[in-house]
């Protein structure tokens, strides 16, 4: 047996549970959001959600995701399309 713990076919990725989180929080408009803030609700790490926020930003057709602004970290705003 390997040590390193596959996911199932059944589970999502990382990258699906952080935007069908933001798809719901941005239903009814925009949100603005720090990683660490959020990072308990999708069960993620901050960083690990930076990383990803990243990879949206330039795949998510459904989302708009900015970078907002930079104080102690980056907030990031996202809308629906």
């Amino acid at each position: 047996m390997s040590a390193t713990a596959q996911p199932s076919n059944d589970e999502p990725s990382k990258e699906q549970r952080l935007k069908s989180f933001l798809k719901e929080k941005a239903a009814d408009g925009e949100v603005y959001f720090k990683s660490k803030f959020i990072a308990d609700e999708v069960g993620l790490s901050p960083k690990e959600i930076g990383a990803l926020m990243v990879k949206l930003k330039d795949s998510a057709q459904d989302l708009h995701v900015e970078k907002w602004s930079y104080t102690s970290a980056t907030t990031w705003r996202v809308e629906s399309a």
